[in-house]
């Protein structure tokens, strides 16, 4: 078998055991984008309408819920009809962090009630592998994935070296709820090779990459930014992540702006996975 950078989102959908990671692939082969738009703003009002602007061009909304001031069930309700209607999968970015009793939790109940509308969330390792019971515990049933935050873009982050092969290490123990990785590059094949199993014999999967620009190396607070290419083409991700890029980094952008830079970077990530394909 080809390793999995030689391999079509289509084809890896086909073979994927996670229900959701599927939906994703098939997403990203149905709408030709690898793009998530990260839609970090305090309305609820500018959250839909950047989501509904950018949705024919996406695969996927990353959320961070609780920053939204005026949250409440019915922006739940609109995001998961937007969804619907553009055809892309919702992930809350949620960052977990603590034993699996307190996230188990945190996924489930409160105000956000996380696993009842999110398709995808993340995970830091720090607390061990209990977390990632907890979680499963929620998850899993509903059908949702999980994404271990392996490696971050933050100029000085510690999520390298053995915490990164860690967290390959763990994913490997729950086949079944563990999608992917955020990361800078394909943590997985790198991780197979050094076990001694050539590169896509191991599990498939799904690499998705912040910190991606087209027209910015960084932003002042220790963002650091690669391009597509770099991300796609280059180092082997699969989807790219963009939220400042799209919409300015202020939730009065216009819409045609948006649908603007939406597409420019469709077209940029798409053809840095034909590219990619083509090698």
């Amino acid at each position: 078998m080809p390793s999995i950078t030689k391999r079509t989102y289509g084809s890896r959908a086909a073979a994927h055991p996670i229900p959701v990671a599927q939906q994703l692939l098939a997403c990203c082969e149905r709408k030709q984008t690898n793009l998530c738009v990260s839609v970090d703003v305090t309305k609820k009002a500018a959250l839909l309408r950047i989501a509904d602007a950018a949705g024919p061009y996406i695969c996927c909304v990353k959320t961070h819920i609780d920053i939204v001031e005026d949250f409440d069930q019915d922006l739940v309700q609109q995001l998961q009809a937007l969804a619907d209607k553009h055809d892309f999968l919702i992930w809350e970015d949620r960052k977990f962090a603590d034993i699996g009793n307190t996230v188990r939790l945190q996924y489930s109940s409160g105000i956000y009630k996380i696993a009842s509308w999110s398709h995808i969330t993340n995970a830091h390792l720090v607390p061990g592998e209990g977390i990632l019971t907890g979680l499963a515990s929620v998850g899993q049933p509903l059908g949702r994935g999980l994404l271990l935050l392996a490696e971050m873009s933050a100029k000085g982050n510690l999520a390298t070296g053995d915490y990164t092969r860690k967290n390959v290490e763990a994913a490997r123990r729950f086949p079944d709820f563990v999608m992917g990785f955020v990361a800078m590059r394909r943590v997985d094949e790198r991780e197979e090779t050094a076990g001694g199993v050539a590169p896509g014999e191991g599990a498939d999967y799904v690499i998705m990459t912040p910190g991606v620009g087209l027209d910015s190396k960084g932003d002042g607070m220790g963002q650091q930014y690669r391009t597509p290419d770099e991300v796609v083409n280059e180092s082997g991700c699969d989807i790219i992540i963009v939220g400042r890029g799209i919409y300015g980094g202020g939730e009065g952008s216009a819409d045609d702006e948006i649908v603007r830079q939406s597409k420019r970077y469709q077209e940029a990530g798409w053809k840095a996975y034909l590219d990619r394909l083509e090698q």
